[in-house]
């Protein structure tokens, strides 16, 4: 049957991550390998109200066939959102809505990456962007992420040696590394890559879940050659794949094309129900709750970590979002730890899947978002003692 398969899908990756969440499927399992948001905090009764809204006041055309860009008055909420909460001047007709962010990021590197071309990645980066773009061919460079965004030196170096066409960056605590750019590190990154006119792709689906510290502009602020992406998923419920993609409008059209011949258009039913969710409800009341949480089970998670684990091991800090990065001894291989991990019935995702280039083995990513403050004490200690037996 190999004969049958294109040579662009013979070198993707599967989804680490997801075969990873099989094996930690088991109830006995506490699991910090997912990045699923909690799911206490979906607001299922207000998802209801607005389905039963829909269909009853305008149900046959919310079942119809739908523009490619999206639903209008839901891009124009997004576009008034942009003004409010990041001082940026969006115009609707700059927004179209995907199939969460991974259809971003496909239709990202559908448009703009051609086999062979340079697409620039944090190192660590996020495993999905890496296969994702993996279809269209790239030659991956990357650059190390410091605590406070990429070495700057680094990136003038890898740009020295590399004409880059696509830079991409989760600035906002990044997945897997937690880790936000300060604003100073935003500014030299966009200064760097002026230098080439490179495209730069912010990706934002974590940017509203601010627990600690003050919010720093978005990259667009620094660098107007920057497509961002957003997503519903991690603010309200992940199953809708809700997302969009802003950009200039000459970018826009062209994505309008490479979506048309992928799906026509995004689920245009659950376009309505979000949006008469919008209407009938304060979000940023909804995200405070999930904040207020998450936070504290950041707060447990890192705690547990102070207590249990040795000194030699180093963890980031995140000022929020859903995860936090650990790096081991050198001599430590994370994927043997998670084998043994397992079978003390607590999982994680090992670091190497998040390298686009070289695999580095020591690290590993937490999820402390769908897990709580107890539980979280408990599989920090199991993870500990497992670190201890193999040092």
């Amino acid at each position: 049957m190999e004969n049958y398969i294109s040579d662009r899908l013979k070198n993707v990756p599967k989804s680490f991550i997801r075969e990873i969440l099989k094996v930690a499927a088991d109830e006995k399992i506490i699991s910090f390998a997912g990045g699923l948001p909690n799911p206490k905090f979906f607001p299922v009764k207000e998802i209801q109200n607005a389905c039963n809204k829909v269909l009853e006041e305008d149900g046959a055309n919310a079942l119809q066939y739908s523009t490619t860009e999206g639903y209008l008055p839901l891009r124009e909420y997004i576009a008034r959102r942009y003004k409010e909460k990041e001082g940026i001047d969006v115009s609707p007709e700059e927004i179209i809505i995907t199939s969460g962010s991974q259809q971003g990021l496909d239709l990202i590197g559908k448009t703009f990456i051609n086999d062979g071309e340079n697409v620039l990645m944090e190192k660590p980066g996020y495993l999905g962007a890496i296969q994702a773009f993996s279809v269209y061919g790239p030659n991956f460079c990357d650059v190390t992420l410091e605590d406070d965004g990429v070495a700057i030196e680094e990136l003038e170096e890898v740009m020295k040696n590399n004409k880059i066409k696509l830079f991409y960056t989760v600035p906002n605590f990044q997945n897997p590394s937690g880790i936000t750019y300060s604003s100073e590190k935003r500014e030299a990154t966009a200064a760097a890559i002026k230098k080439q006119d490179i495209l730069m792709v912010e990706d934002n689906p974590y940017g509203d879940l601010r627990f600690i510290g003050e919010t720093v502009p978005s990259m667009k602020k620094y660098y107007d050659n920057t497509i961002i992406l957003g997503s519903f998923s991690k603010i309200i419920a992940p199953s809708f794949r809700l997302g969009w993609i802003y950009a200039k409008k000459e970018l826009i059209d062209k994505l309008v094309v490479a979506k048309q011949a992928s799906d026509l258009h995004t689920n245009y039913f659950s376009q309505r129900i979000i949006y008469q969710y919008l209407l009938d409800n304060d979000m940023d009341k909804h995200i405070e709750k999930i904040i207020k949480a998450y936070g504290h089970q950041r707060e447990a998670m890192i705690g547990s970590i102070e207590k249990y684990f040795p000194e030699e091991v180093k963890f980031t800090r995140p000022e929020g979002g859903m995860f936090l990065w650990v790096t081991l001894p050198e001599n430590i291989k994370a994927l043997d730890l998670f084998y043994k991990a397992i079978e003390e019935n607590v999982a994680f995702v090992p670091g190497f899947p998040f390298y686009a280039k070289e695999k580095i083995e020591n690290t590993f990513r937490l999820n402390y978002s769908n897990v709580d403050a107890q539980t979280i004490d408990i599989g920090i200690k199991r993870l500990a003692d497992t670190i201890k037996k193999m040092m």
